[in-house]
């Protein structure tokens, strides 16, 4: 058994909130090449998205294991000495606790993890976000796993015909339901159209029980009671086989969906697929960004990665983006553009009701 982690953290933003220090990176790079060499890791990659940290890691230890959790927080908190000796702007923002405490989950970085048996081919997409939150990866996730517009394997791959299922996420309520595709979507749809209380964890093969592909849910504002920050989901998918094909999985990122986050992160923008080098998200903190590094595992091994969006064909995805940036900006502080008001809780609005709550009379 294989495990694969990916675990992020904003812990610096060069220039302000758009981009990551290459020497944030250099030293991410030797805390786990240091790591790999004590044995506790089988591979690793480092990269970014944005002004976010990302480390993919592989090793034996399983699912939420305390000594690799441990290793990417003594990381992160490395890499924080470096940005605050850069003076980075918000350095170690999603470090919100004071000591490790045997896992980072609510600690305030991102974690998507998971265990399987490597098959004779395993290719790896792990997309990552900045500028936006934990649900960004609902309507991409319906689309690969539950839409044969999408997902013509749906259709006519023997293997894939019987549908996946499901596993969402009450951020709010920290609670979580179950719903298979295709007999229940209608079901899942209610829940998976509102990604600002309601996110995809993960997504099983329904006849063999697999792991398909796991996200992170971590919401850092309900985390740490104000804003810190978007939180820059991460995603893991497997591909191929009883899987959807690496271009299925591509597929529903040409049409840059409306997703939370942008300036403060308060607004609707547009998602845009982008390579990694293009991960700066400038134009008013945005707009949102999404990256995606493929991998094909051997023995563990990350042969890779391919920067999968560094491909002309997505090139019209991004002038869209454009586009609906342009839409979305010219509304300045109205809905849609900045999100309703009950989404304004860890911001400003609080404060600014109460002190006006006096000067409200009946009508």
């Amino acid at each position: 058994m294989i495990t694969l982690s990916v675990i992020k953290a904003d812990i610096g933003g060069y220039v302000g909130h758009s981009s990551s220090h290459p020497l944030v990176l250099e030293k991410a790079n030797e805390c786990l090449e240091k790591a790999k060499r004590n044995k506790l890791l089988v591979d690793f990659h480092v990269t970014r998205c944005g002004d976010d940290l990302q480390l993919i890691m592989t090793h034996q230890r399983g699912e939420e294991d305390e000594a690799i959790h441990k290793l990417t927080w003594d990381t992160f908190l490395d890499c924080t000495k470096v940005a605050k000796e850069l003076k980075l702007h918000g350095a170690g923002q999603d470090l919100l606790a004071e000591a490790f405490s045997g896992n980072v989950k609510g600690m305030g970085p991102g974690v998507a993890e998971m265990e399987f048996e490597e098959r004779g081919s395993e290719p790896i997409i792990i997309f990552m976000a900045d500028k936006t939150s934990a649900g960004a990866w609902n309507l991409p996730l319906y689309k690969i796993f539950a839409d044969p517009f999408n997902t013509i394997g749906l259709v006519i791959a023997e293997n894939m015909h019987g549908g996946f299922r499901f596993e969402i996420h009450d951020v709010k309520e920290h609670k979580k339901i179950t719903l298979d595709a295709p007999e229940e979507i209608y079901d899942m749809l209610l829940f998976m159209g509102a990604p600002s209380r309601y996110a995809v964890k993960a997504v099983y093969h329904r006849g063999s029980n697999e792991i398909a592909a796991v996200s992170s849910t971590q919401r850092l504002s309900l985390m740490a009671g104000r804003y810190v920050g978007k939180d820059d989901p991460v995603c893991i998918v497997r591909s191929q086989g009883e899987f959807p094909a690496v271009g299925e999985v591509l597929e529903p990122f040409t049409n840059p969906f409306l997703v939370e986050g942008w300036m403060r992160g308060s607004h609707h923008g547009p998602l845009m697929p982008v390579a990694i080098e293009q991960s700066n998200p400038s134009r008013f903190d945005g707009p949102p960004r999404v990256v995606c590094a493929g991998f094909q595992l051997s023995g563990g091994k990350l042969v890779g990665p391919r920067d999968m969006f560094n491909d002309p064909s997505f090139d019209k995805a991004r002038q869209i983006s454009g586009e609906v940036a342009d839409y979305m900006r010219r509304h300045g502080p109205f809905e849609p553009h900045r999100l309703p008001l009950e989404a304004m809780e860890y911001t400003t609005m609080p404060q600014v009701a109460r002190k006006l709550e006096g000067r409200f009379v009946d009508l």
